[in-house]
């Protein structure tokens, strides 16, 4: 087998690639790289002669790539978060200095229990780091990853591909967000939760959740009066209204108060949840990275031991 010449390779045409397969566009990739347009679609044309493949096919929204690109994208990240991090090994990362920027993809019921620890540590340890928050739901999250528009998710999932490292970074439970003074929290019965108007957290705004389905095994209904898309708007709703929803019980324990909303032990029993940070295993070889997830985890476990202790 004749041996490959890599002089004919270029480090940077396989970060022109990176970028241009997050960006699908050839004018902002172009911007990211401090490179002209035209400098990005000559370095596109080397690589595809290089590797024998169109790579990225022109819509009038920008570029998608092609399936080789696609098989191609695990194999040249690996390359460069390896590169990154034997030229990072000259000056290792350092918290307490650092200026970087991490982006999470998350739920926002998620978020807003995640984010106000861990920022409350950032300010103390890491000042100069930066935190970018996608709003995101479980559906999307290997998307997102295999995309590398996020750094990292945290999501409730249970089936995660084996390409990826996943950390479990709190349980969580369900619970009934009613305004303070509610009836039902006087009485929370099956037959008065029935009764209730109803609200549900539905990215697609379908008024129907695994609740329904428990109920109707019990022979029973509720109405759906309104569905939201977030979790937030659910709680500042349910503040003003005689609306119930079932909101887990972190996001209620945080922010409950400020908005009047108080949490119910639920009726029938509502399934518990995991929230995973999940990351690509090449990822972990960032060192950054790999001390962000620390910092975040041992942020999020110190807020759920001091609430337990209230």
């Amino acid at each position: 087998m004749n041996e490959i010449d890599l002089s004919r390779a270029d480090l940077n045409l396989l970060l022109l690639f990176d970028v241009v397969l997050k960006e699908r566009h050839v004018g902002r990739a172009a911007e990211r790289l401090n490179l002209t347009a035209s400098a990005v679609s000559h370095g596109l044309g080397r690589l595809r002669r290089l590797l024998n493949d169109p790579l990225f096919l022109k819509t009038p929204k920008g570029v998608v790539p092609t399936a080789r690109a696609l098989e191609l994208a695990e194999p040249i990240a690996d390359i460069l978060a390896r590169t990154r991090r034997i030229i990072g090994s000259a000056a290792p990362f350092d918290p307490r200095t650092s200026t970087r920027r991490f982006v999470i993809g998350a739920p926002d019921g998620a978020a807003a229990v995640f984010l106000p620890p861990l920022l409350a540590d950032l300010r103390r340890t890491a000042p100069g780091i930066n935190l970018s928050v996608r709003h995101l739901h479980r559906e999307a999250a290997v998307a997102e990853l295999d995309a590398r528009t996020v750094d990292l998710t945290i999501v409730p999932l249970d089936d995660v591909p084996a390409r990826f490292a996943e950390r479990m970074l709190y349980e969580d439970e369900f619970v009934i967000a009613t305004r303070a003074g509610h009836p039902f929290a006087r009485t929370p019965t099956l037959e008065h939760y029935c009764e209730l108007g109803h609200m549900i957290v539905s990215v697609t705004g379908h008024p129907h959740a695994y609740l329904d389905d428990m109920l109707a095994e019990r022979g029973l209904s509720r109405r759906v009066a309104l569905t939201v898309s977030n979790f937030m708007l659910a709680l500042a709703l349910v503040a003003e209204s005689d609306l119930v929803a079932a909101l887990p019980r972190g996001l209620v324990a945080m922010h409950g108060r400020r908005f009047g909303v108080r949490g119910v032990t639920a009726p029938l029993p509502l399934r518990r949840f995991q929230l995973r940070c999940i990351v690509p295993k090449v990822a972990m070889m960032d060192a950054g990275l790999a001390w962000f997830l620390d910092a975040l985890g041992e942020a999020v476990r110190r807020h759920f031991e001091a609430a337990a202790l209230r």
